[in-house]
């Protein structure tokens, strides 16, 4: 066994292993993992604070229990999932060595790919929603059973499988490292060199690109639509002989969810990118043995990409439920000033 001066990859037999969440080495281990367990600690904190937090705004309301709440969940729920592989991070940035089993190995990285994947297709699962009952012109949102139950079932059964070839390449390699002896690392043992990097392509495709592409062109359909009936309102009220040619209706609900949408899509692809690029950095080492990327700065890309986990119910709450508190603490004043007596004539100087 050869091992470069990059420590954080092992070469052996033509291909190198990359070390992902241990940390061969650290000039002040204990000061360096400290700062690192308190910041993904944060975030986990947070996201389990806010995915609660916005759960419980989008069904306080019974009559808010329909198709898109549903998917709003399932949702948050992803969230949720994706954050619940930190305390395994932790764990092994201070143990260094990876104790968990090669069971935890298959998990971390196929929990991290699966949440991720149900995030973005279920935000373009709700847009598509949305998009279908506007042209079905429904005026009032529904519960569709059998229709959630299909595409929740098409969700989850889609990103489980997706990320599997990836999971099972995950294995748990014991090197032998001059500072610390017999080292178990959890690492990417592919067959061939440009295998991980081809799956990696077509995951990235489908997974991400292609539910995002979903999104954007509903949002377009969206915009499309309301700018038309707005034409249509003002042509039908400036002529009111002509018939009533008003096809679709677009609610202000409607276009502040497809503005929300379009806002969680934009933070998801700009938090994920930073992981997708530095995979395809650490797969391209077998090829360009110049590029340098240690554990820590993955350790870091990751913490940046579980932030959205928090993020995304921060912005949810914020674009859709920003007037709840309002409307229930003005709720109180509005309500005496209907019961007070019309003929009363008392005048207040």
């Amino acid at each position: 066994m050869d091992i470069y001066s990059h420590i954080h990859f092992l070469h052996i037999r033509n291909f190198t292993y990359f070390s992902f969440f241990s940390e061969l080495y650290h000039s002040d281990h204990v000061a360096t993992t400290t700062v690192e367990t308190l910041a993904i600690s944060s975030v986990f904190l947070v996201s389990v604070a806010a995915n609660v937090g916005a759960a419980a705004l989008e069904t306080s309301e019974r009559k808010l229990l329909v198709n898109k709440t549903i998917l709003t969940l399932n949702l948050f729920v992803a969230d949720l999932l994706f954050v619940s592989m930190i305390p395994l991070i932790v764990a092994v940035r201070w143990t260094v060595s990876w104790t968990l089993g090669c069971a935890a190995c298959h998990i971390v990285v196929y929990v991290i790919c699966v949440s991720g994947c149900v995030t973005i297709t279920t935000l373009a699962s709700i847009s598509v929603e949305r998009i279908r009952a506007i042209l079905q012109l429904q005026t009032m949102a529904t519960l569709n059973h059998r229709t959630v139950t299909a595409t929740l079932l098409f969700i989850w059964a889609f990103s489980a499988v997706t990320p599997i070839p990836l999971s099972l390449y995950f294995t748990v390699m014991e090197v032998d490292y001059p500072e610390q002896e017999h080292v178990r690392i959890c690492t990417l043992k592919w067959p061939d060199g440009t295998g991980p990097i081809v799956w990696s392509t077509a995951f990235a495709t489908l997974c991400f690109l292609l539910p995002g592409l979903i999104i954007m062109v509903s949002y377009s359909k969206i915009l499309q639509i309301a700018k038309s009936y707005t034409r249509r309102v003002r042509i039908r009220d400036s002529q009111p002989t002509a018939g009533d040619s008003v096809k679709y209706y677009v609610s202000r609900q409607d276009m502040k969810l497809f503005r929300t949408l379009l806002v969680l899509v934009l933070s998801f692809f700009i938090m994920w990118s930073p992981i997708f690029i530095i995979t395809l950095l650490i797969l391209a080492r077998n090829f360009l043995s110049h590029l340098y990327v240690s554990s820590t700065m993955f350790f870091w890309v990751v913490t940046f990409t579980l932030t959205n986990s928090a993020l995304n119910p921060i912005l949810y709450s914020v674009c859709l439920f920003r007037n709840r508190w309002g409307k229930l603490c003005s709720s109180s004043a509005v309500v005496p000033l209907r019961k007070r007596p019309s003929g009363s004539g008392q005048r207040h100087s």
